[in-house]
């Protein structure tokens, strides 16, 4: 029998765990899983979450992808086949910098145009392709879609902290101290592997330079 965690094992779990099977609360968790798979978007940047998108660019804004919720690179490919770094700027410093979006030229700046999309300055000339790397919110759990990079990766991260946004209608303050602790153990752990993964990543870096 497999101990994966799915959608349906996480709903049975936190009804366990609470001691609540009645249908005022179990109706209640899926809004309380949703609002843990926000949480661990906002508080996780493992290499699970990171995402890479490529494309073209056609004018000076761009849609960011669907569940994007953080920049990690921005490049693109100049007229000399050169792979060129974005620098991440305010809205109000590029729209200073280039005032004028129907003049094109090298793009050099990015910045975020609201939630939704990017600014490109110098609106770029050509239709440079663009590699974009990002961290997303993982795609929501349901019914209908068992598993995600939490279910898989971070169980213990996702069932702690469906249990911490749970207290609040629960009404038990000194559980919600028990599984904040809890969740902040598992963050911990998960921060640990990336930090060995970059400086892994680092020392073979510097060997190679050797």
């Amino acid at each position: 029998m497999s101990e994966a965690m799915t959608y349906s094992s996480l709903i049975t779990d936190v009804q366990t765990y609470a001691e609540r099977d009645d249908a005022p609360f179990v109706t209640q968790i899926p809004r309380f899983v949703m609002m843990c798979e926000n949480r661990i978007a906002s508080e996780v940047r493992g290499l699970g979450l990171q995402k890479y998108v490529t494309g073209v660019f056609a004018g000076s804004e761009l849609a960011k992808p669907a569940r994007w919720r953080e920049t990690a690179s921005f490049n693109f490919t100049n007229a000399a086949g050169e792979r060129v770094f974005l620098q991440p700027r305010t809205y109000d410093y590029c729209r200073a910098f280039w005032p004028t979006p129907a003049t094109t030229g090298t793009p050099r700046y990015y910045a975020d145009y609201a939630y939704e999309h990017f600014l490109i300055v110098p609106t770029p000339s050509s239709a440079f392709a663009f590699e974009l790397a990002y961290y997303e919110r993982p795609e929501p759990l349901s019914t209908a879609n068992q598993t995600n990079w939490c279910t898989q990766t971070a169980p213990q991260l996702l069932l702690y902290g469906t249990l911490l946004e749970a207290q609040p209608f629960l009404k038990r303050p000194e559980r919600a101290a028990e599984f904040q602790a809890l969740y902040d153990r598992a963050l911990q752990g998960i921060a640990q592997e990336s930090s060995r993964r970059i400086g892994a990543d680092r020392a073979a870096t510097s060997r190679s330079g050797e």
